[in-house]
């Protein structure tokens, strides 16, 4: 059974904390991912971060998310055992990596590669698990020895019709905000020295 509660909590933190970020991000230059770790036990915000590629092209908005996390005092990090990987869109294989090297055993995520691709115009996710690791699109292993991977949208489609309604009315909006961050970077993007902008 999908907590609805869970789905809720993290459209907020996308909504109220990585988005806003995002906004900033995108008006430096950066691309529209993001990410946020979130407590397991009572689903505090631990921290939200966004794509900072314009500093270097390793900080997509996961990885970006993972350092900033690393940076904090120990004191103030959870375990990432005992925590919760959000990200905007679904991992590339970069981030893909960083999540599973950092020890986390789940990340969600509302756009799907071929969301990035095709709504988005940001081809490259695909592109490299196809060109690098001969890879189909969907090509890895979504629950594997190290994690599992929830795609938002999918365990929305599964809920019954008055949740999925409402919750599909929210994911909505927020993909309309992120068609707009998309269209500013889109119409930017040449301006920055992001090699595979």
């Amino acid at each position: 059974m999908t907590d609805i509660s869970l789905i809720d909590r993290l459209l907020d933190v996308i909504e109220h904390d990585i988005v806003p970020k995002t906004e900033e991000g995108v008006a430096h230059g950066n691309k529209l991912f993001g990410a946020a770790i979130l407590r397991k036990d009572d689903r505090s915000l631990v921290l939200a971060e966004t794509n900072n590629e314009i500093e270097n092209p390793l900080w997509h908005g996961e990885v970006h998310c993972l350092k900033r996390f690393y940076e904090m005092p120990r004191a103030e990090r959870v375990d990432t055992g005992d925590a919760i990987f959000l990200a905007t869109h679904e991992p590339c294989s970069l981030c893909l990596s960083a999540i599973t090297w950092t020890g986390f055993d789940n990340f969600y995520y509302l756009f799907s590669h071929e969301d990035s691709r095709d709504s988005f115009a940001i081809p490259h996710d695909l592109k490299i698990l196809k060109e690098v690791f001969t890879l189909d699109p969907g090509g890895y292993n979504a629950e594997n020895a190290y994690w599992k991977s929830f795609s938002i949208r999918r365990l929305v489609r599964a809920l019954p019709e008055t949740e999925r309604q409402r919750l599909e009315a929210r994911i909505g909006k927020i993909s309309a905000r992120y068609d707009d961050l998309s269209g500013a970077y889109q119409a930017n993007k040449n301006e920055n020295d992001i090699p595979l902008n």
